[in-house]
């Protein structure tokens, strides 16, 4: 095994609903389920949605962030997908035409900077949140903010 998938387990309210939207609506395939979890391979990921209604309508605190362009207030809790910038602008298009609102983007974070990305969020039927992002350069996804002076720009402190 080259790569090493992560896998990730989030609370659900409907087992249904969230079968048809990871199947149907992401594009997720479903492995082994009972009546109370569903597993599902997302871009050869593992996650598993579990019933648990009071977890699952918990509210999601968010962070001010990217000061240097226009704020954003994002969702502290969310997971997804790192893509090639041409699946995700294919994403993008496939959500939209199911309807998927996002609560951010698409958008362009970091405009000719270190870690230039396209981004997009929104919410799975439970209210969890999604994040799919593509870099321009790939090769920049771990590269240190400090190297170009940004984190003074994201974070308003001197390093």
């Amino acid at each position: 095994m080259d790569k090493k998938p992560f896998h990730l387990a989030f609370p659900v309210a409907d087992l249904e609903e969230t079968r048809d939207f990871y199947c149907n609506v992401i594009g997720c395939k479903e492995g082994r389920s009972t009546d109370l979890w569903i597993d599902f391979n997302l871009y050869g990921n593992s996650i598993s949605a579990y019933l648990h209604p009071e977890e699952a309508t918990r509210n999601i605190p968010s962070n001010h962030v990217d000061r240097d362009q226009s704020p954003l207030n994002i969702p502290v809790r969310h997971f997804g997908v790192i893509l090639e910038w041409d699946e995700w602008e294919e994403l993008i298009e496939r959500l939209k035409s199911k309807g998927i609102e996002f609560s951010i983007g698409p958008r362009v974070r970091f405009v000719g900077k270190i870690g230039e990305q396209g981004t997009i969020y929104f919410n799975d039927p439970c209210g969890n949140v999604l994040e799919f992002k593509a870099f321009k350069d790939p090769k920049q996804m771990f590269k240190s903010f400090t190297a170009d002076r940004m984190y003074e720009a994201i974070t308003g402190k001197q390093n």
